[in-house]
C-alpha cells in the first residue's frame, strides 16, 4: 500500500508498507494496540486514518527517532491522507478473483471488483496491466468501452 499525504506546501509525501522493516512493522502493530499486520492492511485499504498516521509515523521515526506514536498527529487528515494499493496487490486480487471465475466460467467476478480496484489502485493502469497478465485484456476499460 501507498499512503500519500498532502503537505500544507501542496507537495505529497508518500511511502509504501512494502518499504517497511519487520521491526517498523511490528511497531506499528505494537502502537495500534497490538493489532496483525493483516487488520492493519484491511483498515488501510477502508482509509482507517489511524492506521494510515502509523504507517507514515514509522517512515518518519527514521528521521526522528524518538517521535512518539501518541504524539504524532495529522490535522485535516480526510484531505491529506490516502491509501492506495499497488500492483503486486491487484495482481493477487486478480489471480483470485480468477481463481472463482474459472471455476464458475465467468468474469462477472472481475467485472464486479474492476471498479474497487480502480478506485484502491495507486495507478489505475496497473489494474489493466495486471488484466492483460492474466489473459483477461478484454476486460481493459479503454478496450472494454
Amino acid at each position: 500500500m501507498i499512503i500519500s499525504y498532502r503537505q500544507d506546501d501542496g507537495s505529497v509525501e508518500r511511502v509504501s508498507t512494502d518499504d517497511l522493516s519487520a521491526i517498523e512493522a511490528a511497531a506499528i502493530e505494537e502502537a495500534m494496540g497490538d493489532t496483525p499486520w493483516r487488520a492493519i492492511e484491511d483498515r488501510l485499504r477502508g482509509q482507517d486514518p489511524t492506521a494510515m498516521r502509523a504507517v507514515l509515523w514509522a517512515h518518519r521515526r527514521r528521521s526522528e527517532p524518538g517521535l512518539g506514536f501518541g504524539e504524532f498527529d495529522v490535522p485535516g487528515w480526510r484531505r491529506r491522507l490516502t491509501a492506495r494499493i499497488e500492483r503486486a496487490e491487484i495482481e493477487d486480487v486478480l489471480d483470485n478473483l480468477m481463481a472463482d471465475a474459472l471455476a464458475n466460467n465467468e468474469d462477472s467476478a472481475i467485472d464486479t471488483m474492476l471498479p474497487h480496484l480502480r478506485k484502491l489502485a495507486h495507478d489505475q493502469a496497473d489494474v489493466d496491466s495486471a488484466l492483460d497478465a492474466l489473459g483477461k485484456g478484454h476486460l481493459v476499460a479503454a478496450r472494454a468501452g
